[in-house]
């Protein structure tokens, strides 16, 4: 029967294919590990980018407040701290906690969501330690 046949034919949806290759051809899996989902996502909630950038807020905010007290000089010393700090890393297959840069900040002595869930054996990132060492210097 021709015309059951092309009955399924104009019903069905057309599948393209996908290879392997072609969603993993920008992402070098030994150097960077598995593609985290997370940062894929677009955010489900209004409040989830004012979250997100809670911090960076919060040091505006700060550097603003610091300003209208002590002069320009007050927040361009603090800045450079944070900027001195944030250069101070682990190696890059190491979890770094920056616990300089909470003292800097003031939350040192504070206990926050980020400390009990932000577990770092549960991190995606994780790959061979010479391998990253080798990308982050340059030498591949």
């Amino acid at each position: 029967n021709s015309r059951g046949s092309s009955s399924l034919l104009k019903d069905s949806i057309p599948i393209t294919e996908f290879s392997a290759s072609e969603t993993l051809e920008g992402h070098d899996l030994l150097r960077r590990g598995f593609r985290s989902v997370k940062s894929e996502l677009l955010p489900s909630h209004p409040l989830e980018l004012s979250e997100k950038n809670f911090q960076l807020n919060q040091d505006k905010t700060n550097f603003a407040t610091l300003r209208n007290i002590q002069g320009l000089h007050a927040p361009l010393k603090l800045q450079m701290e944070f900027r001195a700090v944030k250069q101070v890393q682990r190696f890059p297959f190491l979890y770094s906690s920056n616990m300089a840069l909470d003292t800097l900040r003031g939350n040192d002595e504070c206990i926050s969501f980020e400390d009990i869930l932000n577990d770092p054996s549960q991190s995606e990132v994780m790959g061979e330690p010479h391998m990253m060492m080798e990308y982050k210097l340059g030498l591949l």
